[in-house]
Formats: C-alpha cells, structure tokens, sequence
C-alpha cells in the first residue's frame, strides 16, 4: 500500500489544526466569488483532517465498541465576513472549543492570507450506531481537549 503523505492532511499546531486549500472554478458561481454552499465544504474537509491529525479515523468509530460512534453535526453558525475568489489560496483553522457529555464545539476559520473570510462554531453530536445520544469516551474527549483553545 502506498503512504500517504502527511501533508495532504494539513498540520497540527498549539493554535489548533491548519489546512491550506486552493478555491478551484467548481468552488465558484457566475459572479468568480465562492458560493456560499461551497464553505460547507471547505469546513468539512478542516474537521475531517483534524480528526485524522488527532489520529481519530471517523470510518473505524462506528465500530469503537458494541455501542458504536458516529458525529453528526447537530448545529453551525456562520458569519461572512469577506468572499474568496477562483485560484485562492485559503487556510481552515479548526480547534476545539468543548468536548464532553454527547457534545463536542468546534472554532473554524477561513483565512485568505491574514484577512478573515468565514467565522463559524460547529456543535457536532456524538451519537451510537443506532442513532442516539452517547457520551463521548474520556480517552477521546482527552484528544480533543488537548487541542482545545479560547
């Protein structure tokens, strides 16, 4: 099996975890801004290589214990603050804000260079393979919490 390259999962920090981006023509509508769906996307993808970074592979906790695992995002809010533009390079910040009971709160940012484009808070739920509520593993919320920042 081929390695893959760390890199491609962006980094770790005290600040939190870093991601860097190019804003591709399909990330864009008629006008070269970013469509505002496309941030989802561009968030998503800073959660998901967080989780990696902090060496939880979401595809094995569904299988954690006979409970099972699962994150769903139960609330987002999202402040616009600037547009990206096609052949940006942007940055997604993610960090922990809480993580505890069935709840984890996690910080983002999307950056373009020092300039803020996107603030947002995503509460995500911790739920069993069955769909309901479950407490997050103390080991799993130490991970999270290790990282976390005010």
């Amino acid at each position: 099996m081929t390695e893959i390259p760390t890199h491609l999962s962006g980094e770790m920090s005290e600040a939190g975890h870093r991601l860097v981006q190019r804003v591709y023509y399909e990330d864009t509508d008629f006008s070269g801004l970013v469509y505002h769906a496309r941030y989802l996307h561009f968030l998503e993808r800073g959660r998901t290589d967080y989780l990696r970074c902090l060496g939880v592979e979401q595809s094995r906790l569904v299988s954690i214990d006979e409970e099972g695992l699962v994150f769903v995002v139960h609330r987002m809010e999202i402040d616009f603050k600037s547009p990206a533009r096609m052949d940006d390079i942007v940055t997604v910040r993610t960090w922990t804000e809480k993580a505890g009971g069935a709840k984890l709160v996690l910080g983002q940012q999307i950056l373009r260079g020092e300039t803020l484009l996107i603030a947002a808070r995503v509460t995500i739920a911790v739920i069993n393979a069955s769909g309901r509520p479950r407490r997050l593993p103390e080991g799993l919320s130490a991970q999270f919490l290790a990282r976390a920042t005010v």
